[in-house]
């Protein structure tokens, strides 16, 4: 525990005070490459902390690696599939889960689904109006 006190209380701020830091903008032009590569540490220990803290809390900075579709056309960049409404019967029930053995149409496999995971995923029901 000393030797994070000591890190903490007299080492980086030891290392801040001695970093050429201008006053005034026009102060960094004037800073040598000696300088510069002083301050290199310093921007490296920033720019990870920005990063990290950008891949943390973007949720655009993350690539989703769990897929809904692990099997149904795989080889295409999109699934689009079309039915004619009068090729459907009273009541049709579309997969929306993806682990149906007849998609798009659904087989029921949603229930297994829900059951191992606890979800509440169901189908797409489109029923004729009378």
């Amino acid at each position: 525990m000393e030797v994070i006190s000591s890190l903490v209380t007299q080492n980086i701020p030891n290392y801040l005070a001695g970093l050429p830091i201008p006053k005034s903008i026009g102060g960094w032009f004037k800073l040598g490459v000696r300088d510069w590569l002083s301050l290199v540490p310093l921007t490296a220990v920033i720019g990870g902390i920005t990063y990290m803290s950008y891949l943390a809390f973007c949720p655009c900075g993350r690539v989703c690696k769990i897929h809904l579709n692990e099997k149904i056309e795989k080889s295409n960049p999109k699934v689009v599939h079309s039915v004619d409404v009068e090729d459907l019967g009273e009541t049709s029930a579309f997969c929306r889960c993806w682990k149906s053995k007849t998609f798009p149409k659904c087989d029921g496999s949603h229930n297994e689904h829900n059951e191992t995971t606890g979800d509440n995923v169901g189908p797409l029901v489109v029923k004729k109006k009378k």
